[in-house]
């Protein structure tokens, strides 16, 4: 495919697996030879991030939508000759939306759909994504469903591209020397659960620590930050577990916290597509125990890659707990076999691939319809 002015646009101010796959889509399309730039929130996790990346990244007011943003967007747009544009959030689909409506010669747009939130069912919203969107991508195909069924797209509009994972970073690590440079040697010998995800309620935090409380034997590190640190850390003091749970905060670094794990666990009850924090643990060889919300079924079969247990069930996610830190050969085992589907189907040149698909799939379609007018 030939190099292309590809635009990415991103209004969230938050931070996760969603702003990871736009700075990793964005770095590996860079690496392809395409001109990529991200235009998001100045104040926001991503533009800062971008920045420090080296990837060419401008401060738009499209946090909130506003005459600002759609000005903003058409300016940028027009100055830099954009081919086409990606968009990630709410926020900037509408205003991009709005900035191309009426914009002689305008690029197409393509819109990432990254969680399983439900779709509004008002005529502005089926414009939205049966209009004014030439093509739409889901982070896993039980979005992909939700997303016909729900916003009532034509199916070959809509293309699963789950996020795809840097393998030559997660990979499985000697557990003992993980934890010991992560200064844990306190639990050289003890079993650790680890869960990576940004502390938002619906990621099931609450729930894993009311497991964790009735397993003595257990100690739990959670990775990330987010609005619900204060209420977590407080559940923590009263259910008496202060001693066995590690609030680790953000890290620029996750794989050691992965090596150091005898588990992963994210047992969210809403809004999932297909978690990176999943794919990266089955990439370092870790059995998961999850649920089954959005697109997590794709990739964790229960008894083969991890347990699936229902949602916001903390006695079922802590017999599942139970069960893996008891039978050694079945953590090898589903670890082995999340391994196996990590190097088969969550490669980053696969997402890559995927998403150069579809643009070329769109730009053949957009070229078509200015000679056909």
């Amino acid at each position: 495919m030939r190099g292309l002015r590809l635009l990415h646009t991103e209004a969230s101010c938050g931070w996760g697996g969603q702003e990871l796959r736009v700075l990793a889509e964005t770095q590996g399309m860079l690496r392809r030879g395409h001109e990529v730039m991200v235009a998001a929130a100045p104040e926001s996790r991503i533009y800062a991030e971008a920045s420090r990346r080296g990837i060419a990244c401008l401060a738009l007011p499209i946090a909130r939508r506003g005459v600002a943003g759609v000005m903003s967007l058409r300016s940028l747009i027009t100055e830099r000759d954009i081919e086409l544009v990606n968009t990630h959030s709410s926020s900037d689909a509408w205003l991009a939306a709005m900035a191309l409506l009426a914009m002689r010669g305008a690029p197409p747009m393509v819109r990432t759909r990254h969680i399983s939130a439900p779709i509004p069912g008002n005529a502005m919203t089926r414009w939205l994504y049966a209009r004014a969107t030439a093509h739409i991508v889901t982070t896993g195909e039980a979005l992909r469903l939700q997303v016909i069924r729900e916003a009532r797209v034509a199916p070959g509009r809509v293309t699963s591209v789950p996020t795809g994972v840097d393998l030559s970073v997660f990979q499985p690590g000697d557990r003992g020397a993980a934890r010991a440079t992560l200064g844990l040697l306190g639990l050289r010998e003890g079993f650790l659960v680890v869960i990576v995800a940004t502390l938002r309620s619906w990621k099931g935090h609450s729930d894993l620590l009311e497991a964790i409380a009735a397993l003595p034997g257990m100690k739990l590190a959670i990775v990330g930050d987010g609005p619900g640190r204060d209420n977590l850390r407080r559940q923590a003091a009263t259910l008496g577990i202060e001693d066995r749970v590690v609030f680790a905060g953000q890290q620029e670094q996750v794989v050691p916290w992965f090596q150091a794990a005898d588990v992963v666990a994210l047992p969210s009850y809403a809004n999932e597509g297909v978690p990176q924090a999943l794919m990266q643990a089955m990439a370092c060889g870790l059995p998961v125990v999850t649920t089954g919300v959005g697109a997590i079924g794709e990739i964790v079969s229960h008894e083969v890659h991890g347990l699936v247990v229902p949602p916001r069930d903390p006695r079922a996610l802590g017999e599942a707990l139970v069960r893996l830190m008891q039978e050694p050969e079945l953590r090898a085992r589903l670890g082995a076999a999340g391994l196996a589907q990590a190097a088969q189907k969550f490669s980053l040149e696969r997402m890559l691939d995927g998403m150069e698909s579809v643009f070329e799939s769109v730009l053949r379609a957009n070229r078509a319809e200015a000679r056909a007018a």
